[in-house]
């Protein structure tokens, strides 16, 4: 069987998620900027109302993955909190200036989950590293369970050819999920031709806002789409993800 993990931007997305049959979230916030830490109120609710398993992104600020002193305090200061939430994991992934695993500060995180058994997974800070295969063996040494990945490129199909060689290369030592872009038009082909196991997707769709006034002549933030609508995961295409991943 292959599971799926939602990247879920809300609780209402990680609700839907669970309703659709996925077997864990990654809980994050503002996608747009390829996801940051999401808030406490999101963490504490989703708890309470998840049963499935729940990860936190545990990311700072969108942009690169080099983080200086304070930003790995405020990482590490959100890892004691998803602890004591009650998370079932987190999600990290710190580089250095090279591009290579910085496996000092990420083994500082992956020992602080693990005293209080918490799951690790690798984000797709991988994807910009600059040798993958050296950085699947670092990521395997600091003690993370899988790896989230494009296999370098801007989506998975594109990155299916590496994200094969990933598998083979990590033979069973930890497992590779491929993300970025899975669709139910890819999913399926995407399992058939990489042997994963599991894949994740934000199985989102558009809400169109309930607002009846709008103003029309400002733009709140930076500009990424519609600021009166929003996106939101959806129960049903979780269904048929997983339907389609397992045909």
């Amino acid at each position: 069987m292959v599971s799926l993990e939602v990247c879920a931007n809300s609780t209402e997305s990680a609700i839907a998620a669970q309703e659709g049959g996925a077997i864990r979230v990654e809980l994050c916030d503002n996608l747009h900027e390829g996801g940051t830490t999401p808030s406490p109120g999101h963490i504490l609710l989703s708890r309470k109302l998840l049963h499935i398993r729940l990860y936190a992104l545990i990311r700072p600020r969108g942009g690169d993955f080099l983080y200086n002193d304070r930003e790995f305090e405020v990482m590490q200061a959100d890892v004691r909190h998803c602890i004591e939430a009650g998370c079932d994991g987190i999600v990290i992934g710190i580089l250095n200036a090279q591009g290579h695993v910085d496996k000092e500060r990420c083994s500082v995180l992956v020992r602080m989950a693990k005293q209080f058994g918490l799951g690790v997974t690798f984000h797709r800070a991988f994807d910009v590293c600059a040798d993958l295969y050296q950085a699947l063996e670092d990521i395997i040494e600091i003690g993370c369970e899988r790896i989230l990945t494009s296999g370098g490129k801007t989506t998975a199909i594109e990155g299916a050819t590496i994200i094969s060689h990933l598998v083979e290369q990590a033979a069973g030592r930890i497992s590779i999920m491929p993300g970025c872009g899975i669709s139910e038009q890819n999913v399926a082909d995407l399992v058939h031709f990489t042997g994963v196991t599991e894949v994740h997707s934000s199985a989102k769709i558009h809400v169109q806002s309930k607002m009846e006034y709008r103003n029309d002549h400002i733009i709140m933030g930076s500009y990424y789409g519609d600021e009166s609508n929003y996106n939101i995961t959806d129960s049903e295409r979780v269904r048929e993800l997983l339907r389609l991943a397992n045909s």
